[in-house]
């Protein structure tokens, strides 16, 4: 009897799962049907602010290289790197004797010229009295006498330009500054012949005004459209001066962008009485951009960026739908897109590249 009613109870047991197992076999649902689920925001039309810190860099106001204009000898140079030199000033002198030769030789040959053309005009003029008398003189003779006096006035006026060219060469001994800087460079010393032949050769000094500094930073063509006016005011800091925020004042736009980096440069006005700065210095700009006001956003994440491509997967009829976007400005988890999405459409905010066109969504 015993042993009948283990082997009751056993079957009964085996039944009772046996019923459970296709139970809940019945309430799973299958995994290959069934539409994933993803968290969903809606698209908005709303631009997004952002502050963009900008890599810049400081440049000298006005800088020249000073090359040797004529060949010749370093005879004297009085100023030195750091040197502090003023418009005008005297800053090293060269000697070439063959020029000075050159001098003396037009001034020679102009003389004469002037000499000849005095008497050919004198002539002519007791030619032209004389003929005054019928046939004293006759109109040939007085013809050639003209020409003569013509001529050599020519000549005379051709060596005169050129003892006058011989001179102003003779002014390029002398070195001085176009404008008042600093000497940021020296390459020669006295008793060293410069050429003005040489090619690609270093300058004999460098000069740069630092006392008026130019800010050059590149702004992204993305945010050009919120490029601000002339005049405006700018932050910035220096990279040699960390947390230490100075002002500019925009005062030139390129109004052109680099094909290469897709930017505009822009340049601050920034002004060194101090002498703190220096040309070369690094520095960030901060620039608030507003945004487009005819972009849409989304959330950061909703943007896929990949090498190839950006895109947004938008839901469509309960379907993902990939769309090609530009994006703009990002700050906080916003994101300006650009592309053929509607205001009010739905994107999947976790998107990814696993998830395919045409994929059901709850």
């Amino acid at each position: 009897m015993i042993k009948k009613h283990i082997v009751a109870i056993t079957s009964t047991i085996i039944i009772f799962y046996s019923c459970s197992d296709n139970k809940a076999s019945e309430n799973k649902k299958d995994p290959v049907n069934a539409a994933p689920h993803y968290t969903l925001a809606k698209v908005e039309r709303a631009k997004v602010s952002e502050q963009l810190k900008l890599p810049a860099q400081l440049a000298a106001y006005q800088e020249v290289s000073i090359f040797p204009k004529v060949n010749g000898y370093v005879k004297t140079v009085s100023v030195d790197i750091g040197s502090h030199v003023q418009k005008g000033q005297v800053l090293m002198t060269l000697e070439a004797p063959e020029l000075e030769q050159a001098v003396a030789q037009a001034k020679e040959k102009y003389a004469r010229a002037k000499s000849d053309y005095t008497i050919s005009k004198e002539n002519y003029a007791r030619l032209k009295e004389a003929s005054a008398t019928p046939g004293a003189i006759s109109p040939l003779d007085l013809a050639t006498a003209k020409s003569k006096a013509e001529a050599d006035s020519s000549l005379s006026n051709a060596e005169k330009a050129n003892w006058q060219m011989q001179q102003t060469m003779m002014d390029y001994l002398i070195v001085t500054a176009p404008f008042s800087g600093v000497i940021t460079q020296r390459n020669v010393h006295p008793g060293a012949l410069v050429s003005a032949e040489a090619k690609d050769g270093k300058p004999m000094l460098e000069l740069k005004q630092v006392d008026h500094l130019r800010l050059q930073v590149d702004i992204p063509e993305s945010a050009v459209a919120s490029l601000k006016k002339k005049n405006d005011s700018v932050s910035f800091e220096l990279s040699a001066y960390p947390g230490v925020e100075r002002k500019g004042h925009i005062s030139r736009i390129s109004m052109n962008i680099n094909e290469q980096f897709r930017s505009e440069r822009i340049e601050l006005d920034v002004y060194n009485a101090d002498g703190t700065l220096a040309p070369g210095m690094y520095a960030d700009v901060l620039f608030n951009s507003d945004g487009s006001p005819n972009a849409l956003s989304v959330p950061r994440s909703a943007v896929v960026i990949s090498t190839e491509r950006k895109y947004v997967i938008v839901v469509r009829n309960g379907k993902a739908v990939k769309v090609d976007v530009i994006t703009g400005n990002q700050a906080h988890n916003k994101m300006e897109i650009v592309g053929a999405v509607q205001p009010g459409e739905e994107v999947i905010t976790d998107a990814n590249d696993e998830i395919k066109d045409g994929t059901n969504v709850q």
